[in-house]
């Protein structure tokens, strides 16, 4: 699969940058990878139930296409598939641990889950 980023013309860099990043699972899905390279199996267990493996699929392609995940893929049965972030992926970790911390901070009666340390 080529993993040429999309050409588009934004108005705002912050329209370009939730273009690539917005949603509600890739910021999940980039923040459970911010400690290293995980399998596909260990992403859904972490994101579940919240997300579904389609879906789960469907961001980390869009994820990889963008530039913010490489994906390995190992010659075995059963096939193995790791995925880790870019450089340009781990830049978006400090921007996710504050929205994690403002999250914490106003709504932190409405969290079920805390933000990883």
């Amino acid at each position: 699969m080529e993993t040429t980023p999309k050409k588009c013309k934004y108005s705002w860099p912050i329209e370009a940058t939730l273009d690539v990043i917005g949603g509600k699972w890739k910021p999940l899905v980039i923040y459970q990878l911010k400690e290293g390279t995980l399998r596909f199996n260990q992403i859904v267990a972490r994101v579940q139930p919240r997300i579904t493996q389609r879906m789960l699929t469907k961001e980390l392609r869009e994820l990889e296409r963008d530039g913010l995940v490489t994906r390995k893929v190992y010659a075995q049965v059963p096939p193995k598939v790791e995925y880790t972030l870019t450089k340009t992926g781990e830049s978006l970790i400090p921007i996710l641990d504050q929205l994690c911390d403002w999250g914490s901070e106003h709504l932190a009666d409405e969290i079920e889950f805390t933000c990883e340390e």
